[in-house]
């Protein structure tokens, strides 16, 4: 690895075993090995090193998934994928709860943080494009806006049921069948219904 990637894990080494709040610019160099000014040089400021290491971390660890979810469901329309899509969300949640906490964390660390709240808002449009991309792969006959729009619907609605997560992680989410049918009652369209998927 060169040093800016050596950075970036060294970030997220840091901040899983200290928190935001005890972790340093120092302490991010010293576990990457390289000098202090390294930071300065890739990312400008410690604040844009810890913003571009938890949005990597969490693209990659959930975003990866939920690309996965989708092009399972190749060959099928939207409407009837949508809910395979989300079923058993709060399995993946589980299994990276430590990615979670320190995303959510995170979050909270861009809102208190001016200076961070464009690039936040930079590398969110880019996860909702890349999500329109996957969507509009998948199911070619949507067209461009069409894609364009689930992709954000698909990123708001990860982004609520990973705060409903964290709020109450022994709490029920809703099922990918609940959704479904939360969409279909919407659209009107009466052929779905209801079925429990674990």
């Amino acid at each position: 690895m060169g040093n800016k990637e050596d950075l970036l894990a060294a970030a997220r080494t840091c901040i899983y075993e200290r928190g935001f709040a005890a972790t340093t610019a120092r302490g991010i160099a010293t576990e990457a090995g390289v000098s202090l000014a390294a930071i300065g040089y890739h990312f400008g400021s410690k604040d844009r090193l810890l913003t571009e290491a938890f949005t990597d971390e969490t693209g990659r660890v959930i975003g990866d998934d939920l690309e996965l979810r989708i092009r399972a469901t190749a060959g099928q329309p939207p409407a009837a994928a949508f809910p395979q899509v989300w079923a058993g969300i709060a399995e993946l949640f589980e299994r990276n709860r430590e990615v979670l906490v320190a995303s959510v964390e995170n979050l909270v660390r861009i809102h208190r943080t001016p200076s961070e709240q464009a690039r936040m808002g930079e590398l969110s449009k880019t996860g909702a494009t890349e999500l329109a991309a996957t969507l509009a792969e998948t199911h070619p006959d949507l067209d461009s806006a069409q894609a364009h729009a689930l992709g954000g619907l698909y990123m708001i609605l990860l982004n609520g049921l990973v705060m409903q997560w964290m709020s109450h992680p022994e709490g029920a989410l809703p099922t990918g069948a609940e959704l479904g049918a939360a969409l279909s009652a919407l659209t009107g369209e009466n052929g779905a219904r209801i079925r429990e998927n674990p």
